[in-house]
């Protein structure tokens, strides 16, 4: 299977739900790509490691980051070119309409994001839905229109109104990712510390739990303490090290060399 590209999104949008993941390791962008996730949201900088496509070949791949922590729009361009050179897909901006325009009119294919934006949740009133009431939804509409005309191919609409979502996605042309905003979205979005129960403290609505890692990781804590305290006993008492840990010499060898380690100064 090759990789898909910006046209095959597009020209899937109502006709298959693409499945897609935040992975923050190779390990788990391999067992995504071997579980059939398509759409991978990666940290930039796996993009640039060798090893990503040997572990996720045919995955589409969008490298991204907060506008904060790359900068403007000439920021932004130089970000990106490099990666877009490592074989991104397309990039995650949750920067300004001006740094999407710019991006897209080098040909760089652009993913902005409606709903809550976590980076500028301030703007709506903090970590909650958004569009339940009027105003909101058309907020969101408009944020739509307006990446769209600036050559967006593709939006995270994240904790929007199910019906909300269903009634934009007929009005766009976008590729919507929905992060707990409905069915209606051409992908599904969740991040692998959800899926995977890697999470220790709030877990969105949104999520949903497939495994149970911080159990896993709770119980390897606890061989690793109970392996550690041991090994400090061993030193202590001198079980450690034992005769089949060390290295021997030859006795005259050994001789020898203290004889002539007494007539050193």
């Amino acid at each position: 299977m090759s990789r898909l590209t910006v046209k095959d999104l597009l020209d899937a949008r109502g006709k298959h739900q693409f499945a897609m993941l935040r992975v923050e390791t190779l390990e788990e962008a391999e067992a995504a790509e071997k579980a059939g996730v398509e759409l991978l949201s990666i940290p930039p900088a796996m993009i640039m490691d060798r090893q990503f496509r040997d572990a996720a070949p045919t995955a589409f791949a969008f490298p991204g980051d907060n506008f904060y922590e790359i900068g403007d729009t000439a920021d932004f361009l130089k970000w990106a070119f490099p990666l877009y050179k490592a074989g991104a897909d397309g990039f995650y901006c949750s920067g300004s309409l001006q740094t999407v325009k710019a991006m897209a009119d080098h040909g760089l294919p652009v993913c902005g994001h409606v709903g809550l934006i976590p980076s500028k949740r301030t703007w709506t009133g903090g970590f909650k839905a958004v569009g339940k009431t009027l105003a909101s939804a058309q907020l969101v509409y408009q944020q739509c229109r307006a990446l769209e005309e600036a050559g967006a191919f593709a939006a995270e609409i994240e904790v929007v109104p199910q019906a909300i979502t269903a009634a934009i996605a007929a009005k766009t042309g976008l590729f919507l990712i929905s992060m707990g905003a409905g069915p209606a979205g051409h992908a599904q979005y969740l991040f692998s510390d959800d899926v995977l129960g890697q999470n220790t403290g709030h877990v969105p609505r949104h999520a949903k739990r497939y495994a149970d890692f911080s159990r896993e990781y709770a119980r390897l804590q606890q061989m690793r303490v109970a392996a550690m305290t041991a090994y400090v006993a061993d030193v202590r008492d001198g079980s450690y090290p034992a005769p089949q840990h060390l290295v021997e010499s030859d006795a005259d060898v050994v001789a020898q060399f203290c004889d002539w380690l007494a007539l050193q100064d």
